[in-house]
């Protein structure tokens, strides 16, 4: 390991020290301070050149430029999410061992934030001015309900800011990204799918479970989350940036699916029908989709309940948004007398346009930083800070400066998270060469 990588590694690892799980409905916000402090001592060259406002334990910081107007706004989150199971290295020790950093947010999102500021700071101690402001926004709540980034844009909003490009976290770099694409590609996300949670409700007189009725409220909930699970039942539709997406990845392939995927737009049916049995994230990419995550009954196990619901989290499309996509979903709802209750709507935010110089720009520095690696465009199905972004800014881009594994990629809200020590010196690189050329 040379110096500049170990003093990276030290630094990341004190962050990953110093625990932030975010939690709902969250009031008491003194480790999220207490971590700004720390950012403070890491950083102290940017923090003395940029102004700093808080809000709720999220901040906003403005590095003044030689021109006053709003180009560029960097984001990452701070918080993380809890860190339960059996891990190699403990979640919060930050041990740097067998070339890796390890811990809850080495990925996301304390590695990408730690990466921002380094070169920021690295920077900002060589005298460095911009040609112009640079914003720097980090939320405490990113993991839980987005409250942190939402009042932010607002505020920016209400400011009169607009910038010409945001960036935050999202796609990395990945070895075949999808299976046969035979290549390293930074994967840039432009837009990412609506969140919404749903609650399912069906009720009855309930009654003693020694004689129960047919079609009580349990059996009918199975009955309909097995006809949603059975059944396509969100229309597929092949996006222009997931028909980019599929030109760029195809020269990388090799048969029949290559020619396809070449001309994505003459067989946009064909490659639906393709996507969707290709793989669950292959078939996100191009429709709603909608996962059952909470179930609950009766208190007693000889008890029918008069009350029994499940809760859907649905990811809704853009060429399907919020209300389309509940259509679909009430008329199997009628079906088995099941009430329906939206708890939240999610945010629906514009798909950036990949021909823009923001995304121009994150190209080429993928392509300065990392060469050899191919760029493509994609839309996560994730959610993300940025996407309350759209308030302020056209540009909304998401992508994540480090090359990572399976493994890797599996570990994000899993267990034994880490960061190779390797993907260190190009992440700065990759952010001193974002915050020199933008304008």
């Amino acid at each position: 390991m040379n110096e500049r990588t170990d003093i990276y590694a030290r630094r990341l690892s004190q962050m990953i020290k110093h625990e932030t799980i975010s939690e709902n409905g969250q009031t008491d916000k003194t480790k999220f301070l207490e971590f700004h402090k720390l950012m403070r001592e890491l950083f102290p060259h940017i923090f003395s050149a940029c102004s700093f406002f808080e809000h709720d334990g999220s901040f906003l910081m403005r590095w003044p430029g030689k021109n006053p107007s709003q180009k560029l706004l960097l984001m990452n989150h701070h918080d993380v999410v809890e860190a339960t199971g059996e891990w190699k290295h403990p979640p919060f020790s930050g041990e740097i061992a067998e070339g890796k950093v390890w811990g809850r947010g080495a990925i996301d999102d304390k590695g990408e934030l730690w990466a921002m500021f380094q070169a920021a700071d690295e920077l900002a101690a060589e005298g460095f001015v911009p040609e112009y402001d640079i914003w720097f926004e980090s939320a405490c709540t990113e993991e839980t309900d987005g409250s942190g980034a939402d009042w932010l844009s607002k505020y920016m909003e209400e400011q009169g800011l607009r910038f010409d490009l945001v960036l935050d976290e999202g796609g990395m770099i990945l070895e075949e990204p999808i299976g046969g694409a035979k290549g390293t590609f930074a994967m840039i996300g432009v837009g990412e799918k609506g969140c919404a949670d749903i609650k399912f409700t069906a009720r009855s007189t309930g009654g003693h479970a020694s004689a129960p009725g047919k079609n009580t409220p349990l059996v009918r909930l199975g009955k309909f989350m097995s006809a949603i699970d059975r059944n396509d039942i969100f229309r597929a539709e092949l996006s222009d940036v997931t028909c980019e997406m599929l030109k760029r990845l195809a020269p990388t392939m090799g048969g029949i699916q290559a020619k396809f995927m070449a001309r994505p737009e003459k067989y946009r049916g064909i490659l639906a029908k393709v996507m969707r049995s290709l793989s669950p994230m292959a078939a996100s990419l191009i429709s709603t989709t909608l996962a059952f995550t909470v179930a609950k009954g009766s208190e007693g196990n000889n008890v029918l309940p008069e009350e029994a619901y499940v809760i859907g989290n649905m990811r809704y499309s853009h060429h399907q948004p919020l209300e389309e996509s509940l259509k679909e979903i009430k008329r199997y709802a009628k079906r088995y007398d099941i009430e329906i209750e939206v708890l939240d709507p999610g945010f629906s935010s514009a798909i950036s346009d990949f021909r823009s110089d923001g995304f121009r720009l994150v190209e080429r520095a993928v392509n300065e930083v990392f060469p050899g690696v191919h760029t493509s465009p994609y839309l996560m199905t994730g959610a993300s800070d940025a996407r309350y972004m759209s308030r302020v800014s056209d540009c909304c881009i998401r992508f994540a400066p480090f090359k990572i594994d399976d493994e890797q990629m599996a570990s994000i809200h899993g267990i034994n998270e880490s960061v190779d020590l390797s993907c260190l010196e190009p992440a700065v690189d990759f952010y001193k060469y974002i915050i020199r050329e933008v304008g």
